[in-house]
């Protein structure tokens, strides 16, 4: 596919179009956060469902609420992250490794910088060009508030990567000894960056809905206490996730396969809304203790087991 098929705005084609080679790391980008959003959320009533729309996630873009907070920032991190392992890799023209550090360190203590640091300030920077702008078409339609909303939890995703960057070093001497150390600085992985949005998710923050460009909490007892931009922030509360709404396209939980004996997210009672859940039994057969016999096919038994499937009802 390329730009002019892919479901776009028209800035963003035109970007699309003038580095064409960044298409590659934009639908990485998008696997990226899409991926993320539904390994995190596979275990609670609302598990980051996509459609088959343009938008992918249908209402949860223009909702206001803490689900559409995590989207807006775990794909804002997700460009981020596909663009920059990109110019590591030496697949641009216009970006490669940070030098910035190059030639720094502590000599005294045996370690200096070099390697291939990642470059993130160019993935940030072109995320805030390629997503701010197609933020900005998405909220026209929930007013400021929604705009302030949805571009601060963009810039969230994206800083949340700079936070989680990591040091690595690699030793250098005789036999190992590691008398000196060439140390560079990159990227942890996404599912760990998933994980810390999570637990900023669980921590959002509910703002006004007549905000335009300052961020103010709800709660007028905390309304003095900044609002941080590594923050999550949300204005509307979050529908009712356990029950199908064809109309705002939410599937609810029936039919959802729970564990029978968590208590935690995923088990039957929470999952299922307190509504109960059936139990099949299902039957699995599958070839084990395969052996090679000289010469030359392989030998299996033919094994089965019985599970019990638990589903919402």
């Amino acid at each position: 596919m390329g730009c002019a098929n892919l479901p776009l705005t028209n800035k963003q084609k035109d970007l699309c179009k003038r580095k064409p080679y960044l298409l590659p790391s934009i639908k990485e980008g998008a696997r990226l956060g899409i991926h993320e959003c539904q390994s995190q959320f596979r275990n609670e009533r609302w598990n980051c469902s996509t459609t088959s729309e343009r938008s992918v996630f249908g209402y949860e873009l223009t909702s206001g609420t803490k689900e559409s907070a995590f989207i807006y920032a775990v794909t804002a991190a997700g460009l981020v992250h596909a663009v920059t392992r990109s110019c590591s890799a030496g697949n641009m023209t216009e970006c490669s490794c940070d030098t910035s550090l190059q030639g720094g360190g502590s000599p005294s203590e045996g370690w200096h910088w070099g390697g291939c640091s990642d470059h993130i300030q160019y993935g940030m920077g072109f995320s805030r060009k390629f997503i701010d702008n197609a933020v900005k078409n998405i909220s026209v339609k929930g007013g400021d508030a929604l705009l302030t909303m949805n571009q601060h939890n963009s810039e969230a995703g994206r800083q949340a990567i700079g936070k989680m960057m990591s040091t690595d070093c690699r030793c250098h001497g005789v036999s190992g000894s590691c008398a000196v150390k060439t140390c560079w600085k990159t990227m942890s992985s996404f599912e760990r960056v998933g994980r810390f949005l999570k637990d900023r998710y669980e921590n959002s923050i509910q703002v006004l809905d007549r905000s335009k460009k300052k961020v103010r909490r709800k709660e007028k007892d905390h309304r003095r206490i900044p609002v941080s931009k590594e923050e999550l922030i949300f204005v509307n509360k979050s529908p009712n996730y356990c029950l199908e709404d064809k109309k705002l396209g939410i599937a609810g939980t029936r039919g959802r396969e729970c564990n029978r004996t968590s208590t935690g997210p995923g088990g039957c009672n929470l999952l299922c809304c307190g509504q109960g859940y059936n139990t099949h039994v299902v039957r699995h057969v599958e070839r084990c203790e395969c052996k090679f016999v000289w010469c030359c096919y392989v030998r299996c038994r033919r094994c089965e087991s019985i599970t019990d499937v638990h589903t919402c009802k």
